[in-house]
């Protein structure tokens, strides 16, 4: 040691011995941080948006491992990703993409036209399991002039088409790879799977072989699963994640608000929180029942109680701002004595005994209880059952073994899914078939919201659910970290846009 650094220490070393604070090195001798740690309540069932519902997938992947043509930001906006630009013929019907050049897969096979063509017409297959097949189903041709433009021709005009194009289920993937991207994906972004811990975490990679992973500020991403309100919120405090979207934090917000080490995002969402309805079990088959359910919820008192306030009552399913929106809360309005009345006029003896299967979540579990204790009032038991988040998925959304459920729809362009043959709801309608096949038919703005109304009140008069209300999603997060999205247009964590101040 030489005698320079002798003196250096001496101070350092008397410090010590008197057990004094001794300051950290100052900020600019720290390496810049390229890691970010993440948790999500829910764990994805697998890691291919196309082969299954869960949200939880495309918060994983999507814009991360996988990308689609187009892009939603988190202000809803539309922008290129896979495809540089587009055009459209004047019926609305015919879309042409030219895609970027020089982009591989993660296994090193090229992007090109004829990777986007076998994953749109894989997804609209006889054997498809993608849940917006329908979208895919609508287009009649899909021709490849050249390895970098593809053009799409529809059945009928589809002025959501950029927006779904940006979604999970609209990933391009590369034919090779499709048999294993469940557990091992392939796709062309900016992070690779490197582990999953199952029950415990999953870790991306930075791909280095990225088109633009120079612009990539994180080398690796680490997202925990934490369905627990209270851990979600010790998980924050402790460091131990540096940010949680749409975490159930709404009654330790002021602990965090005087806390200046987080920053809090509040934001709208498309999402619709229910009481999913088994139509075809008896005597849930009776639309007097599912009105008498819906009657019996005091929706106020269950946003307070499942989403600590943070939530927008709803009387359809469809939420305030989305194009064609009816105010539809007065119809199935909370009426303890219309609710017994209906039952009457049914001739449910009660009590009415029903099961009630609670998803993991903690919006969930909390509003099954405020559920269960109004609808005891009116002579029903709901029988409260917890199962974890793939028993719901196989038992409630693929078996559809259950009476009720409560659960939150968070696609933004779903309204289809009545229309749906063997959904898990059992709804069976011709007069909406109809009409839903008229909004699709329909290129005017003007007429497919006012269809979209008529929608609206028909499911809403059905009772097919009963519709509790529109999430407000508060991410909570380290304040340094920049990138995040305020809004939720879709479920997606955009990895590649974050950043350390």
């Amino acid at each position: 040691m030489n005698p320079i650094s002798r003196r250096r220490l001496a101070p350092l070393l008397g410090a010590l011995a008197l057990g004094l604070a001794v300051s950290a090195p100052p900020a600019y001798a720290q390496a810049k941080k390229d890691g970010v740690v993440l948790a999500m309540t829910l764990e994805p069932p697998g890691l291919d948006p196309t082969a299954g519902a869960a949200s939880a997938i495309a918060e994983v992947v999507l814009y991360n491992v996988f990308e689609t043509l187009t892009k939603v930001n988190g202000d809803g906006s539309i922008t290129p990703l896979l495809a540089e630009s587009w055009s459209v013929g004047p019926d609305n019907r015919s879309w042409t993409f030219r895609l970027r050049k020089g982009v591989k897969f993660q296994n090193g096979e090229p992007f090109d036209a004829a990777a986007v063509k076998f994953s749109f017409e894989r997804a609209a297959a006889k054997d498809s399991v993608n849940k917006d097949k329908a979208m895919f189903a609508n287009i009649e041709s899909i021709a490849v002039p050249d390895p970098h433009t593809v053009t799409l021709t529809l059945k009928n005009p589809n002025p959501d088409l950029l927006f779904q194009l940006g979604q999970g289920t609209a990933i391009i993937v590369e034919p090779k790879s499709v048999a294993t991207n469940n557990t091992q994906p392939v796709g062309t972004g900016p992070f690779k799977v490197e582990a999953w811990n199952r029950g415990s975490s999953i870790t991306l990679g930075r791909w280095d072989g990225y088109r633009n992973a120079k612009g990539i500020a994180m080398r690796r991403a680490t997202i925990r699963f934490i369905n627990d309100p209270a851990a979600q919120v010790a998980s924050l405090l402790s460091g131990d994640v540096d940010a949680f979207p749409r975490v159930a934090a709404g009654r330790s917000l002021e602990q965090f608000k005087r806390d200046k080490r987080f920053q809090i995002l509040i934001g709208g969402s498309r999402a619709k929180t229910i009481v999913a309805i088994n139509n075809k079990r008896k005597p849930l088959d009776d639309v007097r029942v599912r009105r008498a359910i819906a009657a019996a919820i005091d929706r106020k008192a269950v946003i307070d109680g499942a989403a600590d306030g943070f939530g927008v009552p709803i009387g359809s399913y469809y939420t305030p701002g989305a194009p064609g929106y009816v105010d539809l809360t007065g119809m199935n309005a909370y009426d303890v004595a219309k609710a017994r009345a209906l039952l009457h006029q049914a001739g449910v003896p009660l009590p009415l005994e029903l099961t009630m299967k609670l998803p993991p979540t903690p919006y969930a579990r909390q509003g099954g209880e405020v559920i269960a204790a109004m609808l005891d009032k009116v002579g029903i038991k709901a029988k409260i059952e917890n199962v974890e988040w793939a028993q719901w998925l196989s038992g409630v959304y693929k078996d559809k073994a259950y009476d009720l459920t409560v659960i939150a729809h968070v696609e933004p362009l779903d309204f289809g899914n009545f229309a749906r043959p063997n959904y898990y709801w059992g709804y069976e309608s011709p007069k909406f078939n109809e009409l839903w096949a008229q909004v699709q038919a329909t290129p005017k703005i003007e007429e497919r919201n006012r269809l979209m109304g008529d929608l609206q009140r028909l499911v809403a008069e059905d009772a097919v659910a009963a519709y509790l209300y529109q999430p407000t999603w508060i991410t909570v997060a380290n304040a340094r970290l920049k990138g995040l999205w305020k809004d939720v247009p879709l479920f997606a964590n955009d990895i590649g846009a974050l950043s350390w101040q």
